[in-house]
């Protein structure tokens, strides 16, 4: 054994006889002094070659930790020795022990961050050549920290980003090495730097936006590679954004090559992602700018998906992408849209070619790719699109609507076996630059606002109930709201996952009304049924879910209507207690007001109802419809209706409000329920007479109840 090992020991002494004679020294030294000098040979040797593993852990045997944490925290110099001479020494040592990752992450070095960290900023001779060594070894360390495994949490946790921070905004030695570093901290764990350093991260922003904006050279182009990692998860300073985008219109207005315009589109995309279009200004330069930037961002998309063959560059395809979404928004926009009207029309072509390009790609899309990101964000813009628009393109549209209920349909399935529900409802941000394997996602949120328009026209919905979309639907909606039950925090959800399940009412009742007859056959709405019987008595009474409970009431209604005569509408307890939910949801929408200086009250909107009645007066009176077509055909449903009191509150109300503050509309929607109720029950009938209901009826003109409530 100990053969092998001299042919090694000989070969490390012929490469460097010096370092060993300086290693000797140090192991026989008798006191500090002694240890002192040898440690400066052994430095001075270290740095004057390079040396390998065997023989930098053979350097940290001979010296181990105990010295250089001496050297690095000592306040007392031997004469005319400088003090930052011993520190500097001491962080040469550990920048050589680190070179070792093993080292690298040992407590001993990790517990040396915090002062480390006062390095970068300490003051002193800007020329001093010991400083500058000691400022170059100690960023060694930091990095060598940094490349280990849970090196950035110990760096974040020790102050180092404040630190490089400052040492990059005092523009001192080594301030390019900080900016370096900061940059691979923020893109191995972002939000825990702006947790700890936000004020100062942000001072680096300010910095590197106004060197942007002011920036005549290539270096404009390195900075739009940097600044996307300095954009704050929170709000964006507004002078930040004047620069940035002052910045960008300089780049973008010019004639440029791939490798110039690519870094600035995806910047602008960081920027449109983050801030919407508040970092365009307004007036004429902002549209002309916006106008650029959806012009270029479908140029590009063209150009990269309709030529088959050619390597897509997926991350500025995908920042194309969301420059497009910005595009869709502003110009669906009504009020304070930055772009004209001629403006919207020419993008809205140019936009329509690029989503053309899409399909194609799209349609080109095999299973083994189905769960990459690239994909997903495609069907992404895809979905922006179609909420907006759905009659272009209508022939490319439905030959990829198969696809998209099967790509949809791999992605539910696939999340549902990893019971990952947390992966359906978080919000979806653009596609990273560097796309993992698999990158699961809720395609059919995304889908859902074009899925709505589509299942109104009788092509598109054929296709969609034949490739078992309403299927799909009725899962992922039991699915979805199976997260807003209780016993789950709905504080914490997003309101993506609301708003999907309103759109997924929405296509429920354009299939009610256009495909009664899958309403009937298919049982997955009769699951859907029994959910929205149990769900609604609770929902109705949660504060601030008005809008959703005015969906699953109506469209529970609705459903009610062709599932009459299931046994789960024949007087059941869940059926009773839907329908007690169901009234008082269409009761409680309208109250009395006394006005001043008159006798009546007039009849107004509710508080609850007043602010959301422009989104929820539809569904409203549909409502009121589907219930009073209901009565007939359930013949529990009127002495239900009777015993909650609302025939008898209603005629109440009306009696007591003038009629000429009841909106025709209004008249006519509470004239169908009480004339269905009186028909169908006697004891109805009585109880509206007992509460002046001819002569309420008199008043109001309904002629129809009037004659009903005569009739014995």
């Amino acid at each position: 054994m100990a053969s092998d090992c001299e042919p090694a020991l000989n070969q490390a002494e012929s490469r460097n006889p010096t370092l060993e004679r300086y290693l000797g020294a140090l192991r026989e030294a008798k006191n500090d002094s002694e240890q002192f000098a040898a440690l400066l040979l052994v430095t001075k040797a270290v740095k004057a070659g390079d040396i390998d593993a065997k023989t930098r852990r053979r350097i940290f045997d001979a010296v181990g930790f105990t010295f250089p944490n001496r050297l690095l925290t000592t306040k007392e110099a031997p004469d005319g020795c400088p003090d930052h001479v011993l520190r500097a020494l001491g962080v040469a040592l550990l920048a050589c022990f680190c070179s070792d990752p093993e080292l690298a992450a040992h407590p001993q070095v990790l517990n040396k961050i915090p002062i480390l960290s006062t390095f970068l900023t300490a003051r002193g001779d800007p020329d001093d050549a010991a400083r500058r060594s000691m400022i170059d070894d100690t960023y060694q360390c930091l990095t060598a920290v940094a490349g280990t495994p849970r090196g950035p949490r110990h760096l974040i946790a020790g102050g180092t980003v404040s630190a490089l921070c400052q040492a990059y905004l005092g523009h001192g030695y080594g301030f390019d090495q900080a900016l370096a570093l900061l940059v691979g901290l923020l893109a191995a764990a972002e939000t825990q730097c702006w947790k700890e350093a936000e004020p100062d991260l942000l001072a680096v922003l300010r910095g590197l936006s106004e060197d942007f904006q002011k920036a005549e050279d290539a270096s404009k182009f390195e900075l739009c590679q940097l600044l996307p990692l300095f954009l704050p998860p929170t709000t964006v300073p507004s002078e930040c954004l004047r620069d940035l985008q002052a910045g960008l219109a300089r780049i973008l207005g010019s004639k440029l090559s791939s490798w110039q315009r690519n870094p600035a589109l995806k910047l602008a995309a960081r920027l449109a992602h983050a801030c919407g279009s508040d970092w365009i200004p307004a007036g004429s330069s902002g549209s002309k700018f916006l106008a650029l930037l959806v012009n270029l961002a479908c140029v590009e998309v063209r150009l990269a998906l309709e030529e088959t063959g050619t390597e897509v560059k997926e991350d500025v395809v995908t920042a194309c992408y969301a420059l497009m979404e910005l595009g869709i928004q502003e110009c669906t926009r009504c009020e304070q849209s930055l772009l004209k009207e001629p403006q919207k029309v020419q993008l809205v072509s140019i936009m329509k070619e690029a989503i053309g390009a899409v399909i194609h790609y799209l349609q080109q899309v095999g299973p083994e790719k189905q769960k990459e990101p690239f994909v997903f964000a495609s069907v992404r813009i895809l979905g922006a699109w179609l909420a907006e628009e759905t009659s272009s393109l209508r022939k490319e549209v439905c030959q990829l609507l198969p696809f998209l209920v099967r790509y949809a349909k791999t992605l539910y399935e696939e999340a549902e076996e990893a019971n990952d529900l947390s992966q359906q409802v978080a919000t979806l941000a653009i596609s990273p630059t560097t796309p993992g394997p698999t990158w699961p996602g809720d395609a059919l949120r995304l889908l859902l606002p074009g899925w709505c328009h589509l299942t109104v026209e009788d092509g598109p919905r054929e296709i969609l109930i034949k490739e078992g979309a309403p299927s799909l639907l009725c899962k992922y909606f039991l699915q979805q709201w199976e997260l807003t039950s209780p016993g789950h925090d709905t504080s914490v959800l997003p309101d993506s996952v609301e708003i999907g399940l309103q759109t997924c009412c929405h296509i429920f009742l354009n299939l009610v009304v256009t495909a009664p007859g899958l309403i009937k056959r298919d049982a997955c709405f009769t699951s859907l049924m029994n959910t929205l019987m149990t769900s609604l008595p609770a929902l109705v009474q949660q504060h601030g879910r008005l809008l959703l409970a005015a969906n699953v009431a109506t469209l529970g209604l609705l459903m009610a209507r062709l599932l009459s005569t299931s046994p789960a509408m024949q007087g059941t307890p869940a059926s009773r207690g839907f329908f007690a939910a169901a009234i008082l949801f269409l009761s409680q929408s309208h109250v009395a007001r006394a006005t001043p200086g008159s006798d009546q009250a007039v009849l107004v909107l509710s508080p609850d109802y007043e602010g959301i009645w422009a989104d929820l007066q539809e569904l409203w009176f549909l409502g009121m419809q589907a219930f009073t077509g209901c009565v007939p055909l359930l013949p529990w449903l009127a002495p239900a209706a009777l015993r909650s009191r609302w025939p008898q509150e209603l005629l109440q109300l009306l009696g007591s409000v003038s009629p000429s503050s009841v909106k025709p509309e209004m008249v006519a929607a509470y004239q169908g329920v009480l004339v269905e109720l009186a028909r169908a029950n006697r004891l109805c009938r009585e109880a509206m007479r007992l509460q002046a209901g001819e002569e309420t009826a008199s008043h109001y003109r309904m002629a129809a109840l009037e004659q009903c409530l005569s009739e014995p």
